[in-house]
Parts: C-alpha cells; structure tokens; sequence
C-alpha cells in the first residue's frame, strides 16, 4: 500500500521522544509521502527543517485560527520569503477560522484567513484550510479568492457543503474519524465526494482511528482511514490508497 499523509504534525512536541525512529519507520509502513502542516511561525520553520531532512517529506507554511492575532503585515512577509526560499513547501496552511473555541474573536481570524489567502494567490500556492463551526464564512472567503484552491481538511461538515467545495475546485480531507461508530456526516460525505477530489490524512498526534482512538496518532495509522474509505466506496484498500496518493501529489504538486 502507497500511502500519502496529506496533513500531519511531525513536529509537535509529543513526537520529540521518538521522532527520528518513527520517521526511520514510516516508508517501511508504505508511507510513501506526507505533508507536514504548520499552526505557527515556529511550527512553518520546524516543518521546512523536516523537509529539509527527508526526501518524502513536504511542508507548508501558516498560522492555524489560533494564531491569528499574530498575523499581520511582518508575519505574511516572514512567510512569503520562507516560501519562496524553500522549494519543499507546497502549501498555505493550516489556515482559516474555528469558532467552537473562539480563542481568537472572529474578525481577528477571519482578518488573518483573508491574508494568507492573498498570499497564496501570490505564491501560485494551494491552501490547507481549518474549517470549524464556520461553514458560511468560511466559504464567503473562499470565494472571495476564485483562483485559489486547496483542501478543507479533517472535514466535519456535511455532503452538501462539501460538493459545494468541489464545485470550486476543492479537495476534501478525511482524518480517522472516519472509522469512528458515530461518524455519519464524514461517512455521508466520503459517499458523495467524488474520488479524484478524496484526500486521507491522520491530523497526528490527533485523530487517531479505531481502534486507537485516544491515543497517541501518527503517519502510519493513515491506512486505516484509506481502509475505511475503501470499504465505503466499494474499492480495494490499495486502490483507495493509490487514488489519494495521486490526488494529493496533483494538488501539492509533487511529481
């Protein structure tokens, strides 16, 4: 099975134990490629050292809704050079709005999301997006920007909206929650999504699938999100494997 972790978090701190014997691991495991999201400053710059380190791996740049209240002027500038620097860096993200918490007021993050779209539309770069609970802003922008594209990642909204995306152009992610027993909306939305539009993703160290959800989630584990796929949709798990590897390598384009 070749498997492409669309979106993961190599860099997150509960990895700083065993880090470098996980990564030894992962193409043992078929993990042939994956995309390492940034939240921050701080996490954009330790997923370009990543991808400096290792040929399969590849990074983005951005600041999660968390952190838009640090996004200003200076900020979009450190990131267009890093960018633009570093060829490993294929993406704009995570980036977005979250209002479960609302950490940041809404028109902080929706200020920060507008920016960074800009900046991708400068760069020629897709967008990962970080869509919670704001599905009506959200795609406001989105299609305030109809030449950018990219992918709603860890999807938790329904069908409807997700073939509204993919009516713009849009891929849709799905993390391990698809294996969850209580996830109709992200199994209903996996249904109607058509396939060349489907990336999987593990979101570690969150997310993890069943049957280790609760746990502790990395790279490997992204095959039981391609297993389930498959197994929704009627394919073979290494079809279902194959398809989202050459989705994302279109969208981030790696060759």
């Amino acid at each position: 099975m070749n498997l492409f972790d669309s979106h993961a978090h190599m860099d997150d701190e509960r990895f700083d134990g065993d880090r470098a014997e996980l990564l030894a691991d992962f193409p043992q495991k078929g993990v042939r490629y994956l995309m390492n999201a940034a939240c921050d400053l701080e996490s954009s710059k330790a997923g370009i050292r990543l991808a400096s380190e290792y040929d399969w791996i590849y990074c983005a740049v951005g600041s999660h809704p968390d952190d838009a209240d640090h996004v200003d002027e200076e900020r979009i500038e450190i990131y267009r050079r890093l960018a633009r620097e570093n060829p490993k860096v294929r993406a704009v993200g995570e980036i977005g709005l979250d209002y479960h918490y609302e950490d940041v007021p809404r028109e902080i993050q929706q200020k920060a999301f507008r920016m960074q779209m800009q900046l991708a539309k400068e760069l020629d770069l897709p967008v990962i997006v970080h869509e919670r609970e704001a599905h009506g802003d959200g795609l406001q922008i989105v299609d305030e920007f109809p030449g950018v594209t990219g992918v709603f990642h860890c999807f938790s909204g329904s069908a409807e909206f997700a073939l509204e995306l993919v009516r713009r152009g849009w891929y849709i992610g799905f993390t391990g929650v698809l294996t969850f027993k209580n996830a109709r909306r992200a199994v209903e939305a996996a249904q109607a999504v058509p396939l060349d539009r489907i990336l999987i993703e593990t979101d570690c160290p969150y997310m993890a699938p069943e049957p280790f959800r609760g746990r502790r989630c990395d790279p490997r584990l992204v095959r039981f999100t391609a297993q389930k796929l498959a197994e929704i949709r009627g394919i073979s798990p290494d079809e279902a494997a194959e398809i989202t590897l050459e989705n994302a390598c279109r969208l981030f384009a790696i060759h």
